[in-house]
């Protein structure tokens, strides 16, 4: 059963704690983007978030935001592993796709923009630890590819995007991210997590993804 008060309760806290970081480093809290990470909760609690203000969701199935979104006032950011015949789906519903990590998937993107006539925003995603079960594009094979993504999409490829791996210390592998990102001229770094958000701040994340903290623990998935 989905509490709004709890979830009002918990979106104010990490306000909070955004703040605080952003603040701590000497940047504008306003300069940080909160995504908040819906995948598999369900409509009520996007509802609730919506209510207390939150506007920008993240959710990994293409299926399953289909069901929630599009909804008047949020914006909606593609965050896990997308398939390839996934693409047209997420481009007709998603504002932000944030896990172009291959060129398959980049194929069927144009395809599915040109036939929709909408492209939404993209970051590439790249596997900043190099671990095989993760997606991603390998790091010694990023540099070549946002070369190519920024000539191909031109200003819709609007940064990058990385999760760290698991039990290390985040910073080295945020700062690796953020430098990919200025040497491209690219302003949008997602990067963190509830667990890790203050951090990625302090290194240089303009949006970070936050689901636990926000709707609690996650059910389990179908």
């Amino acid at each position: 059963m989905t509490d709004p008060n709890a979830i009002r309760a918990n979106l104010e806290a990490v306000h909070a704690r955004i703040a605080l970081a952003a603040r701590a480093c000497g940047r504008a809290p306003a300069d940080i983007t909160l995504i908040a990470v819906s995948k598999t909760h369900p409509p009520d609690a996007v509802q609730a978030a919506l209510a207390a203000g939150q506007t920008v969701f993240g959710e990994n199935r293409v299926q399953e935001a289909a069901e929630k979104f599009p909804r008047a006032g949020a914006r909606l950011h593609i965050i896990g592993g997308l398939q390839t015949n996934k693409a047209k789906e997420a481009v007709r519903i998603a504002d932000a796709i944030d896990s172009l990590d291959r060129v398959a998937l980049a194929d069927a993107i144009e395809r599915a923009a040109d036939t929709l006539g909408r492209c939404p925003a993209l970051l590439v995603q790249v596997n900043i630890g190099d671990e095989a079960q993760k997606s991603g594009v390998a790091t010694a094979e990023a540099e070549g590819f946002i070369r190519a993504m920024r000539a191909r999409f031109g200003a819709r490829l609007e940064g990058l995007m990385c999760i760290p791996p698991e039990g290390a210390d985040p910073a080295p592998y945020f700062t690796r991210l953020r430098e990919m990102a200025d040497a491209h001229g690219l302003t949008v770094r997602s990067m963190g997590m509830s667990g890790d958000f203050e951090t990625a701040i302090r290194h240089g994340a303009t949006h970070v993804r936050v689901g636990t903290a926000i709707f609690g623990a996650r059910p389990a998935s179908p």
